[in-house]
């Protein structure tokens, strides 16, 4: 007997907009598999895609996935399609017992919150939120910059590291979207900030340039203090290890739900052991604790805070079911 494949698409919608340099980001859109054997057994897995940070589309994903005609025989599935890899690979996975214990859900203590980098909304409302998570204790805190005005976000930035603590640390995520003119002053200013031990530390820039200024991006790690690190440089495991083989030695920042198979990326991380960040794709439970699971295999020692905050962005209780409990919700 062979192994059923079924498929569920969802839309759930941010409890606010998520402001990047991409644009507002309302609605979360992806595909739930589950995968049955003949024995009753089943895998759940998700298709969560991003086409503007570098995925296939969720019309792509559903062509390939209703191609296989409701039976999964491993195939194997093209680069083309990322988060049709993770999702498929990591619903197969749980299936055949691969990821048994090796699935950490997001802890909600405090206490361990400080292993998670909290999400700070774009704008001035950041020092605020950004005491909001200190109380729940977050020790690293992500800022969407390069959506305001730059002056108003390097004076917000000012305010931002004079009211958290010194042991505080700053990443602030430029989604590509600054100019090298930008990049420059941003980059000039947070040596600054971490020239004073009195100020929290900016732990790097993300993304500053565009995908295809990677030597751009480059010259500027050699030239400031700050460091930057890639994310939609290195959407997938293709892209990371044509980063790499092209001399990038900074930090990876990866989403393991859109990177592709997690097989192909735990590969390259115990071959090159990169300086590696990994992040989430504002999938849902399912996809979240695959990802976490090849974040415990392959973090570098010791592990960087996980950008894995998203608890509580969107208007649904999702959160809260069990994998089982969210396939029969839709």
């Amino acid at each position: 007997m062979g192994i059923e494949l079924a498929m569920r698409p969802y839309r759930r919608r941010f409890a606010q907009p998520l402001h990047t340099a991409h644009g507002p980001w309302g609605w979360r859109e992806g595909l739930l598999i589950c995968l049955r054997d003949s024995q009753g057994r089943s895998g759940y897995g998700e298709v969560a895609p991003i086409p503007w940070f570098g995925s296939e589309t969720m019309a792509e994903a559903l062509a390939f996935c209703r191609a296989q005609g409701g039976d999964w025989r491993g195939e194997e599935i093209p680069d083309a399609l990322p988060a049709t890899q993770f999702g498929l690979e990591s619903a197969q996975a749980k299936l055949t017992g691969q990821l048994a214990g090796q699935e950490p859900a997001i802890p909600a203590d405090s206490v361990a919150n400080a292993n998670i980098c909290g999400l700070l909304p774009a704008g001035e409302t950041v020092v605020e939120i950004a005491s909001q998570r200190l109380a729940q204790g977050h020790r690293t805190l992500k800022w969407k910059i390069g959506v305001h005005p730059i002056a108003d976000e390097i004076h917000w930035l000012g305010q931002l590291v004079k009211a958290l603590p010194p042991d505080a640390r700053l990443r602030l995520d430029a989604n590509g979207g600054l100019s090298l003119a930008q990049a420059e002053q941003w980059l000039a200013v947070c040596d600054r900030i971490n020239a004073n031990p009195q100020w929290a530390t900016v732990e790097y820039l993300e993304q500053p340039l565009p995908p295809d200024q990677l030597a751009a991006m480059t010259a500027l790690g050699e030239r400031y203090q700050t460091a930057i690190a890639l994310d939609e440089s290195v959407a997938t495991v293709a892209q990371l290890e044509d980063c790499w083989q092209r001399g990038w030695r900074g930090v990876f920042v990866v989403k393991p739900a859109i990177a592709g198979s997690p097989q192909r990326l735990q590969a390259f991380c115990q071959q090159h052991q990169p300086r590696l960040v990994f992040s989430s794709a504002f999938e849902t439970a399912i996809g979240r604790r695959a990802a976490l699971a090849i974040a415990a295999r392959c973090s570098p020692s010791p592990a960087p805070a996980l950008g894995f905050c998203t608890q509580g962005w969107f208007a649904d209780d999702w959160d809260t079911l069990t994998p089982a409990e969210l396939w029969d919700r839709l």
